[in-house]
Formats: structure tokens, sequence, C-alpha cells
């Protein structure tokens, strides 16, 4: 899994913005499969259940259904063709989201070995917010931040001033 010092950083961050934003014992809904950002939520006290891997572009029936008073998908939303009907669909009232940022000297990432490993979407911060807000979410908190990867080169330098990530804490609007 995910075990360098780019993605545990990353991961210490997000963690961080969550305990300034999520009480702890908080059951939380998290996008996608179990991974090592979930285990660490359960391991600093919150109460994770994961999707199953289903595709939520088509299938929202794990939204839905879910009881946890917390959503949260870190680095999940740019890969859907929909986040839009994503976001609409989940239930919980709070919810802690990151994304990359679109940046100017490089193009939206797209692995070559695996299909599912795409960006269908790099937001600008702007364009976030404002999806946040048509699906029904009200902005609380948020943060962006570098996460210079361990290479060289005049991209691998530009990260050390351009913000990467973003990360929002929003509540549900009542409608």
């Amino acid at each position: 899994m995910y075990t360098n010092n780019v993605h545990q950083k990353r991961f210490q961050k997000t963690l961080a913005f969550l305990n300034q934003n999520i009480e702890k014992g908080s059951h939380i809904l998290d996008l996608g499969v179990q991974n090592p950002m979930s285990e660490l939520m359960k391991a600093n006290g919150y109460k994770v259940e994961n999707t199953q891997g289903e595709d939520l572009d088509e299938d929202q029936t794990g939204l839905i259904n879910s009881n946890a008073e917390v959503a949260t998908a870190f680095e999940i939303l740019e890969h859907l063709l929909s986040p839009y009907q994503v976001l609409k669909s989940i239930r919980a009232k709070k919810l802690v989201v990151s994304v990359p940022l679109k940046i100017w000297f490089s193009s939206a990432y797209r692995s070559k070995t695996d299909l599912r490993d795409r960006h269908f979407h790099e937001f600008e911060d702007w364009q976030f917010n404002w999806l946040l807000e048509k699906t029904g979410w009200k902005i609380v908190a948020s943060q962006k931040w570098i996460n210079p990867p361990e290479s060289f080169g005049i991209r691998s330098l530009l990260r050390y001033f351009i913000p990467r990530h973003y990360i929002v804490y929003a509540e549900k609007i009542n409608t």
C-alpha cells in the first residue's frame, strides 16, 4: 500500500485537519475501500466503515443506507465522472473531503498501468467550493497544502511553492 513519505505526510496533514473538525469517536463513512488512511482514522479513535468498492458513479446505495454522522472522501472525487451525484446522495450531516488541485504546469494524473487510477477531475478551489455549495453543503473550514514529491526537476521544484491538495470540512444545509 502507500508507504512512501509523500503519502505519509499527506495522511498526517489530513488526520490533523480531521482532528480539528470532527470529534473522536464519531461514526464515519469513508468513501473507498479500506485503505491506510481509514486504518489511521481507526487507530486515532474514529469508528470507520468503508464503501465496498462499488462504482459510486453507478451505485450510491451505500451512501444512502449509511447511518454515519460524518462522511469522508480523501482523494476519491477526482476519479468519479459525477461527483455531483455522489455528494448529493450522502446522508451524513458532516463531510470532510480532499481533492488534488489543478495546477497549471502539470496535466491531470493518469496511471499508465491501472486504468482505474486516473483523474477525471482536478479542481481549482473555487470550482470545488461551488460544487459543494450546489450539492447542499456549507463550507465551515478549508486548508490547502503543498506536498512535494521525492523526485527532482522543474515540476518537483514548483510543487514546493504551489499547493497541490485542498481539504474541506462542510456541513449539510437543511433543505
